[in-house]
């Protein structure tokens, strides 16, 4: 019963492993075509290789079950409603609109940003929970506030504001690359970021209420390795 319990880790903790490398392979692909080669093809390969993450985060997911699929469906349709409501007018996020980079439209908005939604909700998630398990316990002793209370909070406000701090990294790149345009310019309205929050924190409170497993060491993985994707691309870009 021991062996087949170190086998199971064994093998869960090699796919940990395995899709990290590739997430990591394929963002320095992307990262040294952008910056010494063909910027347009690795700009237009972008779509694809959200597929590839959002496939090896299915990959890498334990016990899938019917609440897990709730939540993509959630995050994805939620993602699609609030970014078509802000490029058609303007009520959400400010007044922007998409390149073609990023692939085929639902009307004006690519599919792939659905997925963008529900792997940045669901990364931020997974960090929050992994990360300040532990601390939560500890402060949830020493003032005697209940964990579940804590958990609560820290995964919901903290992970929204997580998921923001992602969207201020990322924005200044996104728009040099044609994914999306401001008609401001280059100055990106604080109102977006209010915006994100809110629908973050809307996500996330699905996230944290539906019951499925949320221990996946990639997802960890793969947000500090987007975060510092787009960090080195604001920085020498």
């Amino acid at each position: 019963m021991q062996n087949t319990t170190e086998r199971n880790n064994l093998f869960r903790y090699s796919k940990y492993q395995a899709a990290t490398f590739i997430a990591l392979l394929f963002h320095a692909i992307g990262l040294v075509g952008i910056l010494f080669f063909n910027k347009e093809f690795f700009i237009n390969t972008t779509g694809l290789n959200l597929l590839l993450m959002f496939a090896l985060i299915m990959y890498t997911q334990q016990n899938k079950n019917l609440p897990f699929y709730i939540f993509i469906f959630i995050a994805f349709t939620l993602g699609i409603i609030v970014e078509l409501i802000g490029t058609e007018t303007g009520l959400l996020f400010g007044n922007y609109a998409y390149g073609k980079a990023l692939g085929p439209t639902i009307k004006n908005v690519p599919w792939v940003i659905g997925i963008n939604w529900f792997m940045i909700i669901y990364c931020c998630g997974i960090t929050m929970k992994t990360l300040l398990h532990k601390m939560m316990n500890a402060v949830s002793a020493e003032n005697k506030i209940s964990t579940p209370m804590l958990k609560t909070i820290s995964v919901i406000v903290d992970g929204a504001t997580l998921a923001v701090a992602f969207d201020w990294m990322m924005e200044p790149v996104a728009m040099k690359l044609g994914y999306w345009n401001w008609v401001s310019g280059d100055i990106v309205p604080m109102y977006n970021y209010v915006c994100w929050f809110v629908v973050s924190l809307l996500l996330l409170f699905i996230f944290h209420h539906l019951k499925f497993n949320k221990e996946n060491k990639f997802a960890v993985h793969l947000l500090l390795i987007q975060a510092m994707f787009f960090l080195l691309l604001r920085t020498f870009l």
